[in-house]
């Protein structure tokens, strides 16, 4: 994999690789007294380098392109690990906005998704239930998912747009590696297709996030003040997607990625 760009997002102390295909890695970059060395780590929790620190920053960059490879086959390790791929025709739980769902499979000639109550969601394909199916029924998945984040941030930029004065240029969803959401140089938010398994008040907290952007493309006091004028409970959330995150998105990936 080739990287095209790296940036560091100073209030968490971040280094972002975007790749050429659109996706983003986060990487924690820490200074250690007692480092000899730099050192590229991958856990649950994400990747972190390390590095001792007289280091400049060129040399961590240069490090990080060099095992740039290495890095993306570790996350995707984990994904795998973590989360098996679905299987068709037996039923499974997922999460969606935050609430616990029974995933189901029916037999039926017209292949669609759709909630049936309050905690079924039911897959219609044609039988036999077997591998050849599950590509259409990721894609209803990635539909259904696309189509109910949509509409929350649909409602979230009714309500704070007006109030801040600016609204994006365009709003694209899609499978992110790290990041939560992105603002463009053309203010076009992205924002990752794993919120739409999270609850509504973690989106809100990312699009609002995103939306302060336009304003301030810095994490400075003002802009956190931004954001905290219009979610006061914003780090309750950024606290909750740091400690769920890597669950929601191998949780995805379950539901949406081939084998």
């Amino acid at each position: 994999m080739r990287f095209i760009d790296m940036t560091l997002a100073e209030q968490n102390d971040y280094l972002e690789l975007a790749t050429d295909d659109g996706d983003t890695i986060k990487v924690l970059r820490a200074a250690h007294p007692r480092a000899r060395r730099l050192r590229l780590t991958v856990t649950s929790g994400g990747a972190r380098v390390s590095y001792p620190p007289s280091t400049h920053p060129a040399q961590v960059f240069a490090f990080l392109r060099k095992h740039a490879d290495w890095l993306e086959r570790k996350l995707d390790e984990l994904h795998i690990e973590e989360a098996p791929p679905i299987e068709p025709g037996r039923p499974t739980l997922i999460p969606l906005r935050g609430e616990t769902k029974r995933l189901v499979w029916r037999d039926g000639a017209f292949p669609h998704i759709e909630l049936d109550g309050e905690d079924r969601l039911v897959l219609t394909l044609p039988k036999p239930h077997n591998k050849r199916t599950l590509t259409a029924a990721r894609s209803l998945l990635h539909s259904f998912l696309q189509a109910q984040i949509r509409r929350d941030v649909s409602r979230l930029l009714a309500r704070y747009v007006p109030e801040l004065g600016r609204a994006p240029t365009g709003v694209r969803v899609k499978s992110l590696k790290s990041l939560w959401g992105s603002l463009d140089t053309r203010d076009a938010v992205t924002l990752d297709l794993a919120l739409a398994l999270a609850p509504p008040e973690a989106l809100k907290y990312v699009v609002i996030h995103e939306l302060c952007h336009l304003r301030y493309r810095d994490h400075s006091p003002r802009f956190w003040a931004l954001v905290g004028s219009l979610y006061p409970d914003w780090k309750e959330q950024r606290e909750w997607l740091k400690a769920r995150g890597h669950a929601l998105k191998a949780e995805l990936a379950r539901l949406i990625e081939t084998a």
